[in-house]
């Protein structure tokens, strides 16, 4: 096979170029003789990130894996080509094997405590002594990053709670550390927090609850954050359903109604933010543009909203752009997504390892 021919604006470089794609799917330094011209004009992105996404997951249970491949059929359709999957109780790693499905960074199964997470999904611990060696246990089973489940519900106090106390954490974040793994955490309230950003945690997922303090220290030690705003929108319909917990409810509501503020600030106070949906957490894949859409939304800019689900993302994971040699994972919008970034619902290429997927 002869390969592929892309022109285009290529960002984040804003430079007219030719992209050409070699019989192998990579990116190639030399035109390539032959090859099939697949995009004559428009913007041409590193293939799209969705830095919190569960392929394996459905409402409450493990999936099959025919069912995880559709889930990532459906995001690699919407330009979504990189998925750091922030845990999942299905082994995915035979989806990685296949050449038509995104890249997957696998985070093993979410670390719980019992009755604090959604049941049936997690490793539950009962002694939370235990959660350096079954860090570093996921640390081995995963890709470089291990999720923990940092708040829940506590029915005892009938509101958010920890669920790790902060010496443990410090010891399972530099076990991971030490195993070569970044570990995150999921996170509603502000209670959880210093003890995870303080133990050197390397993400924070959700995050509805930061302070200006958290966001200075997050910002020093250069924690990431993926707010998942999409499914923040959850939170009222969460509340609804918690009649029984009336302070719980009443939080939630709280921190949804902040939630957009808080990405302001933590984009201000300098924290790197990247774009995540949570699909198969209760937000449906292929959905990223949506988030995108969000974090602008959220007072970030049209060029870093589109950074931090593509190129910028792609950095901060260790994965490549569009370099020759690199795989040619790329996406193409008739107008820059930057000046509008409801551009990306609506690619006109979608190209998978050197294949196009979506025309």
């Amino acid at each position: 096979m002869s390969g592929f021919h892309v022109r285009g604006v290529l960002l984040p470089d804003e430079r007219d170029t030719e992209l050409w794609i070699d019989g192998n799917g990579r990116v190639s330094a030399e035109p390539v003789p032959d090859a099939t011209t697949v995009a004559d004009r428009g913007w041409i992105l590193p293939g799209l990130v969705d830095a919190h996404c569960h392929v394996g997951l459905g409402p409450g249970r493990a999936l099959s894996l025919d069912e995880a491949a559709a889930d990532a059929q459906t995001d690699r359709d919407a330009g979504a080509l990189l998925i750091r999957d922030c845990g999942s109780p299905l082994d995915t790693r035979p989806l990685q094997a296949r050449e038509d499905l995104p890249m997957i960074i696998r985070a093993g199964t979410h670390l719980s405590r019992p009755k604090r997470y959604i049941p049936g999904i997690s490793v539950e611990l009962d002694d939370p002594a235990l959660l350096p060696d079954e860090v570093a246990a996921q640390a081995a089973r995963g890709d470089g990053w291990v999720k923990l489940v940092g708040d829940w519900i506590d029915r005892g106090v009938g509101d958010l709670a920890p669920l790790w106390p902060d010496d443990v954490l410090t010891e399972a974040i530099a076990a991971a550390h030490a195993a070569g793994a970044r570990v995150t955490a999921h996170v509603f309230g502000t209670d959880a927090l210093p003890g995870l950003v303080n133990a050197g945690i390397d993400c924070i997922e959700h995050g509805t609850g930061l302070t200006d303090e958290l966001i200075d220290e997050m910002a020093r030690r250069g924690t990431a954050l993926v707010p998942t705003l999409i499914n923040v929108e959850n939170f009222p319909g969460i509340a609804d359903s918690a009649s029984k917990y009336p302070i719980y409810a009443a939080h939630m509501r709280e921190l949804h109604a902040g939630a957009y503020d808080a990405v302001r600030r933590a984009v201000e106070g300098g924290v790197p933010v990247y774009a995540g949906t949570d699909a198969g957490g209760g937000i449906a894949h292929g959905r990223i543009a949506d988030e995108v859409a969000a974090l602008h939304a959220a007072g970030m800019s049209g060029a870093a909203s589109v950074a931090a689900a593509s190129w910028a993302a792609r950095d901060w994971l260790g994965r490549p752009g569009l370099s020759p040699g690199e795989p040619a994972d790329l996406v193409v919008y008739p107008t820059d997504p930057r000046a509008d970034v409801t551009a990306l619902r609506e690619p006109s290429l979608v190209m998978l390892r050197g294949r196009p997927v979506r025309t």
